[in-house]
């Protein structure tokens, strides 16, 4: 099994060294470690890691802002540590699309359920997006399509049902999809007005 790749972001060099230890022990590899949290960005961009984990008090950038940005472009989940529990910055995170959320001082036994939820809640996330892009291509399509046999029932006296078989004929002849013949018809239509 392939095992799950890590960065690591927090400025202070001792608590990267100790979660490197914890989370090879429980079989993560640490692809990449960084202080600061715009080079923590930098860093998950390029390495496209599964899980990150970052600090929320970090220099240049702090750890919720990069959260918030690596969950924005949808790179990988990100599990903050901090020291600090205060309402206001757990408020933060949680706006920022943060999956996990660690107290320092972390516990090895701690680690392997932030990050499985993480991942889990993560590709949740994505498979939900995916599901939405899906029903909004289908909705457009079926637009479409219903657009491009009014034409043909206009322009040619088509009934509905045969102006839907003409579309059907035409995709299946030219192996296009419905929704590329449909765009097709309303912009030849469109065209000629």
């Amino acid at each position: 099994m392939e095992r799950i790749r890590v960065i690591i972001a927090d400025d202070e060099s001792m608590i990267c060294m100790d979660l490197r230890e914890m989370l090879g022990n429980q079989g993560y590899l640490v692809v990449g470690e960084t202080g600061d949290g715009r080079s923590a960005v930098n860093l998950a961009r390029e390495l496209r890691p599964d899980v990150v984990l970052m600090d929320i008090k970090m220099p240049d950038m702090d750890g919720i802002e990069a959260a918030g940005i690596l969950t924005q472009e949808r790179i990988a989940p990100v599990v903050l540590l901090t020291a600090y529990s205060e309402k206001d910055l757990v408020e933060r995170a949680r706006q920022a699309g943060v999956v996990g959320y660690l107290v320092k001082p972390i516990q090895e036994a701690d680690l392997t359920p932030a990050i499985e939820i993480a991942l889990a809640r993560f590709k949740e996330f994505r498979t939900l997006e995916q599901e939405v892009a899906d029903l909004q291509d289908q909705l457009e399509t079926r637009k479409l399509v219903d657009r491009a046999k009014g034409i043909l029932m206009d322009t040619q006296g088509l009934t509905e049902a045969a102006a839907f078989r003409r579309i059907q004929k035409m995709s299946m002849n030219t192996r296009k999809s419905m929704k590329e013949i449909a765009q097709a018809i309303v912009l030849t239509h469109e065209a000629s007005e």
